[in-house]
């Protein structure tokens, strides 16, 4: 039997997602817990990889199992899983779907706060810089839609089969004091380190450093530029994930913080 599970977790201290025998990551924690709460080799396959240190309020995996549990299989692991890693649903499923590949849209958010604050420090990415020119940095984040090969913004495109990805919206919002940021994008599929990518080069013309033009002819030319340096990982978050016959609202009190009534829209 196939089923879907539902969680969140906080990326601070595992290099991302995906299994590696050398690092400590969210995959291999969770299949070591399974493992021992089913008395069997479980094996897992996730919605998709984020990097270190990359937080999700909203992922998913699937796996399957030759007999049915008897008990709470949601207490039991979060119960035996870290704090930072939380089970909300176990979904049966009929037939084979798929976690990752049948996914048909996932969102991000990315945090920025201006001030230190050590409330916020594992949670959204510190910059102590005002006056960002937040006007220029829409324009910017505006084009994104428009097209659809991202290979300027991926490290290692020549990696990939493709660098197609299908943009479906993106915003730039700001609190009522301006003093914390919030990019949100969503699409099909991502490249690796894409919205970090990214939001360094917002970052860059929000400074003053690039222009927009400047960033529209990295998308237009298909050119990945020589030095890339992508935005700190732990203000992004994985946010949701559609699929054609599973479309959940996130469990996690992360939706809290991107509650659309405490941001503006720039």
């Amino acid at each position: 039997m196939r089923y879907f599970v539902h969680i969140g977790y906080h990326g601070t201290k595992y290099s991302g997602w995906q299994r590696d025998p050398d690092v400590i990551n969210v995959q291999q924690v969770i299949e070591t817990a399974l493992t021992r709460i089913l008395k069997t080799p479980t094996f897992i396959n996730g919605c998709g990889r984020t990097d270190a240190h990359v937080h999700a309020s909203q992922f998913f995996f699937h796996m399957d199992v030759e007999r049915e549990w008897d008990f709470d299989l949601v207490f039991r692991l979060n119960k035996l899983l870290p704090a930072d890693i939380a089970v909300f649903d176990i979904i049966p499923m009929d037939g084979l779907p798929h976690a990752r590949f049948d996914a048909v849209s996932r969102s991000y958010d990315y945090f920025i706060h201006t001030y230190k604050d050590p409330f916020l420090s594992d949670f959204s990415s510190l910059y102590l810089e005002k006056n960002w020119e937040l006007d220029k940095m829409k324009a910017a984040v505006a084009l994104l839609p428009l097209y659809n090969d991202y290979r300027c913004f991926c490290k290692t495109p020549d990696k990939n089969s493709h660098n197609i990805c299908n943009v479906t919206t993106a915003a730039l919002f700001v609190d009522a004091q301006r003093d914390r940021l919030r990019f949100q994008i969503s699409a099909n599929r991502f490249l690796g380190k894409m919205i970090r990518i990214i939001m360094g080069r917002l970052l860059e013309i929000g400074r003053g450093k690039m222009s927009v033009d400047e960033f529209e002819s990295y998308l237009i030319s298909k050119q990945t530029p020589a030095v890339i340096i992508p935005a700190h990982p732990q203000g992004l978050y994985l946010s949701k994930v559609t699929y054609p016959y599973l479309n959940l609202t996130s469990r996690s009190a992360f939706a809290l913080l991107r509650d659309e009534e405490s941001w503006l829209t720039v």
